[in-house]
């Protein structure tokens, strides 16, 4: 009588399950103490994505035993035999840092030496995981080394990371991640990301919606930009540097260049002082746009943040006045560049002489060469292909050579 209670309960809390969920599959386990039916779960990444990875996440369950479909061979830890490694593992191999911990050292020379006939890298990770019993230390080492590689299973390894227990993930942990699927412009996989950060009860700050807000200016999608930064400022904490970089860049790629200097007018009343790149790319914004007043006012502000011009800049703000036909400006903009010590390059000497071709004013381009060659100045290549074009277009190429020979005679 107490045997067959013994087995109805057994029965009614430890069913038998068949399943075939993608994801978790549910199997028999026999222990040693009796013949229970436990209910392990396994993680299938065949996929070798991180969406498929995630949906494990919220599951309760404890690993028990792996399980694995008839196609699916389990990866065997078997240490890497030096005759089989090519040349340049064996160099990757010798570099790894003499500090790192012996069990991290075994995993990376798993990883080097990896290929896809040995399984999958989350099969190797999982029999790292349970021989080797990694702490936090030694994920973190793996990681960085893997990045330091830049190693091509790198976001990988840190994805598996965060779902392992000793991996002890925190915050910064998957703004990193996101850092790393905006590099590669995998969108959604932020955003899953993202989605899995709220359901773990984390607090999304200013830096991890900053990663966000990065990601989608540096992918040229405005309207997301603009939301994640609408969401940086509810936070009711001062907008940092960065957020405000990189909204200006969303703006700079949709050719609102105004927008963006808006923007720095804000930081600038918050005493808030703006990389010298952010300077530089709405000078440039402005300059191709041939928006010259724009670009006299961003060269302004340069000066003003006590950030030096060089000839780039100055490059540009010449450039600004040449495609606004602006050749005059053009001409006074290269002359305060000398003034101001800062050699003039071809680059400049080209710049100026095509604001000239724009507006066809020979005579004066004549001028501005015989000025530069009493100055010492020599024409580089550059300016003479942009001479040589245009005389091309009036036909007085024998012309203009007889009057240089005739000039570098007297």
């Amino acid at each position: 009588m107490a045997v067959s209670c013994y087995n109805l309960i057994c029965n009614c809390y430890n069913p038998f399950y068949s399943t075939t969920n993608d994801v978790t599959k549910l199997c028999r386990a026999r222990t040693r103490a009796n013949s229970l039916y436990r209910k392990p779960s396994y993680y299938d990444f065949r996929k070798h994505r991180f969406g498929a990875v995630l949906v494990a996440i919220g599951m309760e369950e404890t690993v028990k035993e792996e399980v694995k479909e008839e196609n699916h061979r389990k990866f065997r830890w078997n240490e890497i035999c030096h005759q089989n490694m090519t040349n340049q593992q064996k160099q990757a191999i010798s570099n790894l840092p003499f500090r790192m911990a012996k069990r991290c050292k075994a995993l990376m020379r798993q990883i080097i030496c990896f290929s896809a006939e040995k399984g999958n890298i989350y099969e190797l990770l999982g029999a790292w995981v349970k021989i080797m019993k990694p702490c936090r230390a030694d994920w973190l080492a793996v990681i960085k080394e893997l990045k330091t590689l830049e190693h091509p299973l790198y976001l990988e390894v840190a994805e598996y990371a965060l779902l392992e227990e000793s991996f002890e993930a925190n915050l910064r942990d998957y703004t990193k991640i996101i850092h790393g699927y905006g590099k590669d412009n995998r969108l959604e996989d932020a955003e899953n990301v993202l989605t899995i950060i709220k359901e773990r009860d984390f607090i999304c700050d200013q830096v991890i919606l900053t990663a966000m807000l990065d990601m989608y200016s540096k992918a040229g999608h405005l309207d997301k930009s603009k939301e994640y930064f609408e969401e940086i400022k509810l936070l009711g904490e001062p907008v940092d540097k960065r957020s405000y970089g990189s909204m200006i860049m969303a703006y700079i790629r949709a050719g609102m260049p105004e927008q963006g200097e808006i923007l720095l007018q804000e930081m600038d009343a918050q005493e808030i002082t703006a990389g010298s790149e952010i300077y530089k790319a709405l000078l440039r914004a402005y300059s191709m746009a041939g928006k010259a007043e724009g670009a006299q006012r961003i060269f302004d502000a340069i000066q003003l943040a006590a950030i030096p011009p060089d000839d780039k800049v100055c490059g540009l703000v010449i450039n600004a006045y040449g495609m606004a036909r602006q050749s005059q400006k053009a001409r006074i903009a290269f002359e305060n560049m000398r003034r101001a010590g800062i050699g003039p390059t071809d680059k400049c000497i080209a710049l100026v002489l095509v604001a000239y071709e724009k507006e066809n004013k020979l005579n004066e381009s004549l001028e501005f060469l015989i000025e530069l060659e009493r100055d010492g100045i020599l024409v580089g290549e550059e300016a003479s292909v942009v001479m040589a074009r245009w005389f091309r277009k009036l036909g007085v190429v024998e012309e203009v050579e007889l009057i240089l020979r005739d000039f570098a005679i007297s």
